[in-house]
């Protein structure tokens, strides 16, 4: 695999779509032995930056522990071609999967779709589209691209969310009336297509039935001294079991590293997902 880095270092490259190439970074795996490979998805708008400290350190991490990391940064996102405001759910699903692909290509083994917040619902989406089974492992996962949607809309509250952007909107239009009626909005720096909101409100974290046993890890993060999973993630997670996966939940004490940009570290996340993705193997073997 002399293509995909040498001496276990990453490579950075750019993937050829129809609609322009796509930033990725690969981590070759280390080590005698391939644990498998994992694609990861990244969550919404500036979260990606806010989360790119403490995903790379699990990415090397998981490399060293001899799983295959591919990286990609989604149409219009990070370093990618293509504006935010071109991006559409249905146009990341393609790039998640074009990802997939390659990785599949390059690094042979079981595959684990690794989500990020929104992330997580591109994970699971693109799971139930592949030709053969994945493993989902999902970091703080939204269940639900509305709520999704609507963390993002009340970054500004109706009254100081008009910019340059938007200075075509009535001062008394809310950002969801305006993508209602069919205009993008500029929020914290993004402009938002109606297409865009529209696909992510309509996302929901479904449960595909795998054709073979498959696992999926669910962690979510809380700074309470004593970490439990909230009601909702475990009624929800009742629905993947009963449709045949094998499903590995916890919650531990962390920062909320993706609210904000800084230094924020995440040892007790990072030990955690290593220790499950060991722990799992590859029950298709």
């Amino acid at each position: 695999m002399s293509d995909t880095g040498r001496a276990g270092l990453p490579r950075a490259f750019f993937l050829p779509t129809p609609t322009g190439q796509r930033f990725c970074l690969f981590h070759p795996a280390q080590g005698p032995r391939l644990q498998g490979s994992v694609l990861y998805l990244h969550p919404f708008a500036e979260e990606l930056n806010t989360t790119r400290r403490v995903v790379a350190r699990q990415a090397r991490a998981l490399a060293q522990a001899g799983f295959a990391v591919l990286q990609i940064d989604l149409l219009g996102c990070g370093d990618s071609e293509g504006e935010f405001a071109d991006a559409t759910w249905e146009a990341w699903l393609e790039d998640a999967h074009r990802a997939y692909d390659w990785l599949a290509e390059h690094a042979p083994g079981p595959v684990w779709l690794w989500g990020m917040r929104s992330g997580a619902l591109l994970a699971t989406a693109l799971a139930a589209r592949l030709p053969r089974p994945a493993h989902l492992l999902l970091w703080q996962p939204v269940i639900n691209g509305q709520q999704m949607l609507q963390q993002f809309l009340r970054l500004h509250a109706a009254g100081q969310w008009l910019t340059d952007g938007n200075k075509d909107l009535g001062k008394d239009t809310t950002p969801a009336q305006a993508l209602a009626s069919g205009a993008s909005v500029d929020i914290a720096g993004y402009t938002l297509s109606p297409a865009l909101a529209q696909g992510l409100s309509a996302a929901r974290m479904l449960a595909p039935v795998p054709a073979m046993p498959a696992h999926l890890i669910w962690i979510d993060t809380t700074t309470q001294p004593e970490p439990t999973l909230n009601p909702a993630a475990s009624t929800h997670l009742d629905t993947w079991r009963k449709a045949g996966w094998s499903v590995n939940d916890q919650a531990i004490n962390s920062p909320a590293f993706w609210q904000t940009i800084g230094t924020d570290e995440a040892p007790a996340l990072l030990a955690a997902t290593l220790q499950a993705l060991k722990g799992c193997g590859d029950p298709t073997a």
